[in-house]
């Protein structure tokens, strides 16, 4: 589940070029704060996803709710 998420989540990454140092720039619309820049595209894409791996962790450590992708909800159960 949480590697469709992921997968989900990173078909939906925006990247450009910044016209300042021609770096790649990427970011997920819906996760605020998940964003990443790199000198190249599969770098930038790594790093991006790298991001969103510790964005969910630490919104499930916070019990944060997550957005759901393409239907796609995880939610944390509490354990007994």
């Amino acid at each position: 589940m949480l590697t469709e998420y992921l997968r989900a989540a990173m078909k939906k990454a925006r990247y450009e070029i910044l016209p300042d140092d021609n770096t790649f720039y990427g970011e997920i619309p819906g996760f605020d704060g998940v964003y990443a820049n790199a000198d190249t595209l599969e770098g930038c894409r790594d790093e991006l996803e790298e991001v969103l791996e510790e964005w969910i962790f630490f919104r499930i450590s916070r019990n944060l709710s997550l957005p759901v992708v393409d239907g796609i909800e995880l939610v944390i159960k509490e354990a007994l």
